[in-house]
């Protein structure tokens, strides 16, 4: 099985909320979730910004990794 980040690597290769940077995100239906707890956006602590879940990891992407 593929891991989801090389060692020694602080960010993750897509974005999900196994990443410790992520959190669920703070506007209630921000992404047109609404009621029902689907979602596709995630808040990234790192960057301060939303980010689409399931994406390559914009932070990693940033940082030139």
């Amino acid at each position: 099985m593929k891991k989801n980040k090389p060692e020694n690597d602080p960010y993750p290769a897509w974005c999900s909320l196994n990443c410790p940077h992520a959190e669920l995100p703070r506007e209630a239906a921000i992404d047109g979730s609404g009621s029902c707890r689907t979602f596709s956006a995630l808040y990234c602590t790192e960057l301060k910004r939303y980010v689409f879940k399931n994406s390559p990891c914009a932070a990693r992407k940033k940082s030139g990794r």
